[in-house]
């Protein structure tokens, strides 16, 4: 399992969008189904769900600010002429049958990202889909998450009291499973709903382009992670920073070995209060202001051997205060480092902003940012446009971009490299 940074425990979870309370509830049209845990109820709900038409409502919950993996804890889907079914993955190493009845249909998901790395752990991998979060965001919703789009679109009221609760507790209990059913409930009308806009706002082979990415979606796996511990920023030193680090990945090793977030046994205030102080033995690190957590004590002579490792450590072999990266470096430091590329910056931001407003598209969906700045921090050497323009799209093409994006993006890019070098 990829190393994480520290997870917030369900506490420190953003609230998650409300809406307004004058909307009717939205309730389950057939009933909670019961739980399919057996290999005899899988093949029930495989057959039922071949037998359905059109696309497939699929959810997924995971057990984040409680586990350590990101495994599916519950799978949810509906299908017309099939129903809703609720499948615990736990009792099953893979869902092979389950993706062959899936096999050729479109899957309709919110915020797709967040539940494809776990299905596929499971075995399961769409044909087609549609992400009702990503279309919510290319036509230009202020705000797409699940609740705020059903209320908008359906008039309804989607309750998310059990959004943050941990679903890898068993027996999961009944209205917890009415939450979740209820995410897929409606779910094919929303697609409908959002689909019929995309092509009414000439935006459908853009959502279209953007959905078939996101079939070979990847978590990326965080090189160096440990620098995400917050409160790092206070950390002065390297020797410091690398008590920051070995901290970290001791806990780390910890939370994978127990399946348990890390930030449930060391938060990470603990651990920059133990790398500013560097204590040398148990009793002077359980004495250190602001070294707290459920695992502070009981794992305390692994906190100990990793700072005792840390101060006998070679300067060499401390980490470097910047983190490494293949990338440009951060757009703050451009002005010092390439006047001119920092003029390509200024100028391609300019005019994506314009192009946002013009699209009622986010910037970020226009072109991803690191992108942009790849591009403008080292851009292709071609310096007349008929020759630029060619070698921008293969450039962004190169790093992902899709199509559309390139169509769009790709002239404001060299605008802003031949602009940038001509004379003030």
């Amino acid at each position: 399992m990829p190393s994480h940074p520290d997870d917030p425990t369900p506490a420190e979870q953003p609230t998650p969008e409300e809406p307004a309370p004058d909307r009717p509830l939205l309730t389950l049209r057939d009933g909670l189904p019961r739980i399919v845990d057996t290999e005899t109820g899988l093949a029930e709900v495989c057959d039922r769900i071949a037998a359905g038409t059109g696309p497939v409502a699929i959810d997924a919950e995971r057990a984040s600010g409680y586990r350590y993996s990101s495994r599916a804890y519950l799978i949810q889907l509906r299908r017309e002429g099939a129903g809703t079914f609720l499948v615990d993955p736990i009792p099953f190493v893979i869902l092979p049958r389950l993706q062959e009845a899936l096999e050729g249909t479109e899957w309709i998901l919110h915020a797709a990202t967040q539940d494809l790395p776990c299905l596929a752990e499971v075995g399961l991998q769409p044909s087609r889909l549609f992400d009702t979060e990503l279309a919510g965001r290319l036509l230009g919703y202020p705000r797409v998450g699940l609740a705020t789009l059903v209320e908008s679109l359906l008039g309804a009221r989607l309750a998310k009291e059990h959004s943050a609760v941990d679903w890898s507790t068993r027996p999961l209990p009944e209205p917890w499973l009415e939450y979740a059913a209820l995410d897929v409930e409606v779910l094919v009308e929303l697609r409908d709903l959002l689909g019929a806009e995309l092509e009414a706002a000439g935006k459908a082979e853009w959502a279209r382009q953007e959905f078939e990415a996101l079939r070979g979606f990847e978590q990326a796996e965080r090189v160096e992670a440990w620098r995400r511990t917050s409160g790092l920023h206070r950390v002065r030193g390297r020797r410091a920073l690398g008590a920051v680090r070995a901290l970290w990945e001791t806990r780390d090793e910890i939370a994978e070995h127990r399946d348990v977030t890390p930030g449930r046994i060391l938060p990470d205030s603990a651990i920059v209060a133990a790398a500013q102080a560097m204590p040398t033995d148990r009793a002077a690190l359980l004495a250190t202001k602001g070294f707290h957590g459920r695992g502070a004590e009981r794992y305390a002579s692994r906190w100990v051997a990793a700072l005792q490792e840390v101060a006998t450590m070679s300067e060499a072999d401390l980490p470097a205060r910047s983190p490494r990266g293949d990338g440009p470096p951060l757009p703050r430091a451009w002005a010092e480092k390439d006047p001119v590329a920092a003029r390509r910056l200024a100028l391609a931001r300019e005019a994506m902003s314009a192009l946002a407003e013009r699209t009622q598209v986010p910037v970020e969906n226009l072109l991803t940012p690191d992108y942009l700045r790849r591009t403008l921090w080292s851009p292709p050497s071609a310096r007349d446009a008929a020759t630029l323009a060619p070698a921008v799209a293969d450039q962004l093409r190169a790093l992902g971009a899709r199509e559309w994006q390139v169509e769009l993006t790709g002239p404001i890019l060299v605008d802003a490299i031949l602009t940038a070098e001509q004379p003030a």
